[in-house]
């Protein structure tokens, strides 16, 4: 899942980056922009996911409850260290012409930080607890994105505001409606890994006709003729996008199954190689669309020469991720080697 949403997002940014003013109008550009606004919304739920299975693990080795909260805590306040620290470095490659906003900019991994920050209250329940609440909370905040969107902000500094409002700018993620993903992440996680092995297929099936259930009934409910909001922007803060978008990220997670299982199989998959990397990719990628490498080419390719360019990207970023998974291994057998030496000398001195 997170390969495939490092695929989506590597195609909006460079779609966006890359192709011609005048052609920001035609189908293929529209097309690459409404399909990368999946990117965002499968990040977040796979961090949701991520965080129930870190706290499933939590429940075996810590019995405080406080303690396991504070150490979620801890692991959310690295993200957003880690959002800053890319803002910066971004910034950083877009000189001589970086703009000073471009370090507080609220993108997808501050509002992933912040959001788990939020949810690592999820630690101190159990895991059926856990779960209700996961899906409660992101009904919660979904429902409530209109009513935020309705505030008056403009006496709010701005950074305050892009944190927590719905904005129109699709390169600002507020914690409304956003966070909402990483609830509903949540809550499938703990399902997922309670699930026993023999009855996981079915836990897929029932996933997949959930997500269609929930996409179909909220896109069925944003064109009635009433709402019970005063003003609602379908593409900013109507509830009816995020459970359109969660239900497709629950549909994706039961497709992943599918593929994982019966179609990648044990030989490598640079898929997967993207996913165990999406962080560096994430990082890596940025500067090489939006930044100063890229300046000549920015907003000046047709289609087919922006799709060349988006291929090019991929097939970086996947060597980037190969040499990545390949350093890490050879380190792990370094440190095992090591370990295994100073764990066979020590009893033979000790005797």
């Amino acid at each position: 899942m997170r390969g495939l949403a490092i695929i989506i997002m590597i195609e909006c940014h460079a779609f966006n980056s890359f192709t011609r003013a005048d052609l920001r109008e035609g189908g293929p550009y529209r097309w690459s922009q409404f399909l990368g606004g999946m990117a965002a919304p499968l990040f977040l739920f796979m961090s949701g996911m991520t965080l129930a299975l870190q706290m499933d693990s939590l429940d075996r080795r810590e019995p405080s409850r406080i303690l396991r909260w504070l150490v979620s805590l801890r692991r959310a306040g690295y993200i957003l260290a880690v959002a800053f620290a890319l803002r910066l470095c971004n910034w950083l490659f877009s000189l001589p012409h970086a703009d000073t906003r471009e370090i507080t900019r609220v993108d997808i991994l501050n509002c992933m930080g912040v959001g788990l920050m939020a949810l690592s209250v999820a630690a101190v329940f159990g895991p059926k607890e856990r779960a209700r609440f996961g899906a409660a909370g992101g009904l919660a905040i979904a429902a409530a994105a209109p009513v935020v969107s309705a505030l008056d902000w403009s006496r709010t500094p701005a950074l305050v505001r892009d944190y927590l409002a719905p904005s129109a700018d699709p390169g600002i993620f507020g914690f409304f409606p956003y966070s909402s993903y990483i609830a509903f992440g949540v809550a499938a996680g703990v399902l997922v890994k309670g699930a026993p092995a023999q009855l996981f297929e079915r836990l897929m099936q029932w996933s997949l006709l959930i997500g269609l259930g929930l996409a179909f009934a909220a896109q069925y409910s944003s064109n009635l003729p009433f709402s019970i909001y005063g003003h609602t922007n379908f593409w900013i803060d109507s509830p009816a996008l995020t459970l359109i978008r969660a239900g497709v990220s629950i549909c994706l997670m039961a497709g992943a199954y599918l593929w994982t299982e019966y179609a990648v199989g044990p030989a490598w998959s640079w898929m997967q190689c993207l996913g165990r990397n999406s962080l560096l990719v994430y990082w890596a990628h940025l500067p090489l669309v939006y930044g100063t490498p890229s300046k000549p080419l920015q907003r000046m390719l047709g289609i087919p020469q922006t799709t060349l360019a988006t291929l090019t990207v991929v097939a970086l970023m996947v060597a980037l991720a190969a040499g990545a998974t390949r350093w890490k291994a050879r380190r792990l057998e370094r440190w095992r080697a090591a370990t295994t030496v100073a764990g066979e000398a020590a009893p033979a001195k000790a005797y």
